[in-house]
């Protein structure tokens, strides 16, 4: 045990636990118990044990093994105090689980658990929404508002999911391979949005959110390993390695805003590129072409372009083209219009804006207003561009991106 008393430090250790370890206990627990639902609530508890225990007992010298071996215990308490009884020998089980000796090192059943959430018994919707609360620890109401259904709808649908999985005994392991591909998608979006949580804190002031970028990577290289013959793992894994490598370079010293085509290349980090590279170029090889591996093979134009001072615009398009046909998505539609802009002047990547600007979800979308904006000051048209950055810097949650956009309103001739 160590020596300290004082309950801030107590606090921050079990922020930087919950933190760093979260995900992987809640992992180890579900596969143990087959209940992610009793886990959590076991979870939980371990954590507000801590905060009684340590401050008077001191932290322990290895506090993920104490909170795994505290939620066991709690477990069992659940168990004896639920209106289920169990058995002697369902009991006797646990029991001997919850004192089995802890190692150093947990092992380590995220990916388990994610493959898990997205077994085909389990419907299909609920998928996403419910990795995204496992591996982000997201509540309820902050997944309703991203999948457009209210609060109560969202957490009765994670509460029935979670009891799919306890009452139908669903595996905590890998799939075999053949059913990998069938659960592939709903995994390598939560992986993704994960990692998109971790980057949108350019300015390192999150501890949350840069943990969940390295835990993104994490789970993105263990799911590329597990199944190397899946272009898109390759291809999910190569497009956030391309976007990390550029981390340090999107700010400035003093913490203003870079964007991509003002970046210093220098600072990029070319190890990342190159393992990225390397993977797109072994997804390729498969002949399936999907929505990571043209997202990652757009970054790469974009990489070799600033490289070689020489930006292949028309390729761009193409794989925007390729992106748009696949997913119809608006954000790719947007980023399309500015790549064509560059191709083919200004006005016809407003004119490709104007195509998906009646789209609802664009309208509190911040790059949508700022993409406008930058194509209207383009054409000539400033009042128009001026509104447009009013919007964007409104819908902007980064203060070093609302200065940026602030001065690029200011700059418009008047």
């Amino acid at each position: 045990m160590g020596n300290y008393q004082d309950r801030s430090e107590i606090d921050r250790t079990l922020e930087a636990v919950a933190l760093r370890s979260r995900t992987k206990l809640l992992a180890l627990l579900a596969a143990r118990f087959g209940d992610l639902s009793g886990a959590e609530d076991a979870l939980s508890a371990a954590f507000a044990s801590a905060l009684s225990t340590w401050p008077q007992v001191g932290c322990p010298a290895n506090p993920e093994a104490w909170l795994l071996t505290a939620a066991r215990r709690k477990w069992i308490d659940q168990m004896r105090l639920s209106h289920e009884i169990p058995s002697s020998e369902e009991l006797e089980t646990v029991a001997s689980k919850a004192t089995e000796t802890i190692e150093n090192e947990i092992p380590d059943r995220r990916l388990a658990l994610l493959l898990a959430c997205a077994h085909p018994a389990i419907d299909p919707s609920i998928h996403a929404p419910l990795m995204l609360q496992v591996v982000l620890g997201l509540e309820a109401s902050q997944i309703a508002s991203v999948f457009l259904v209210s609060p109560a709808a969202m957490a009765q649908r994670l509460v029935r999911a979670k009891v799919k999985i306890r009452d139908t005994g669903i595996p905590f392991t890998i799939p075999d391979r053949n059913d990998l591909p069938a659960r592939l998608e709903a995994v390598l979006e939560a992986i993704y949005a994960c990692f998109c949580e971790g980057w949108a804190d350019p300015a390192e002031t999150d501890l949350a959110r840069s943990e969940l970028a390295e835990e993104a990577l994490f789970l993105g290289r263990l799911l590329a390993e597990l199944a190397p013959d899946q272009p898109e793992a390759l291809g999910l894994l190569a497009l956030m390695l391309y976007t990390e490598a550029r981390r340090f370079a999107r700010r400035t010293a003093e913490g203003k805003f870079v964007p991509l085509a003002l970046q210093n290349p220098a600072l990029w980090n070319r190890q990342n590129i190159e393992e990225a590279e390397a993977l797109l170029r072994k997804a390729g090889q498969a002949g399936i072409v999907g929505r990571y591996q043209l997202e990652a093979a757009i970054q790469s134009a974009h990489i070799e372009g600033a490289l070689t001072k020489s930006m292949p615009w028309k390729a761009i398009v193409s794989l925007y083209d390729g992106l748009v046909n696949l997913t119809a998505s608006p954000v790719a539609s947007i980023n399309r219009a500015l790549a064509l802009a560059e191709l083919a002047g200004a006005r016809a990547g407003l004119t490709a804006l104007e195509v998906v600007s009646s789209d609802p979800r664009l309208n509190s979308y911040q790059p949508y207003w700022a993409a406008s904006a930058h194509l209207l000051a383009r054409t000539g048209s400033y009042d128009a561009a001026r509104r447009s950055y009013q919007l964007a810097i409104g819908l902007s949650a980064d203060p070093a991106v609302r200065e940026y956009l602030q001065q690029c309103s200011e700059n418009l001739p008047v």
